[in-house]
């Protein structure tokens, strides 16, 4: 599977990787990653949300839920 990818973190590709990324839910691989990007994915709960937040949080965005009722709050998309 790494030769398949040249070798190459399918994130960074200036990263060696070294760990089989699979869906915790299901086992389903879905690739090889370096060790950094594995342990990310894994620290953010394998939440795309809390990817996109951290993508814009990067970019100097930072996200801002929306009020939709007293105490209830909406994630933008």
């Amino acid at each position: 599977m790494i030769a398949s990818r040249g070798g190459l973190c399918r994130i960074r590709p200036a990263a060696r990787p070294i760990h089989v990324d699979h869906r915790h839910g299901t086992g389903r691989v879905r690739g090889v990653l370096c060790f950094n990007c594995n342990s990310a994915i894994g620290k953010l709960g394998d939440d795309p949300d809390a990817l996109r937040r951290a993508i814009s949080y990067l970019e100097g965005q930072p996200w801002k839920p929306i009020l939709i009722g007293p105490g209830a709050y909406r994630l933008p998309s």
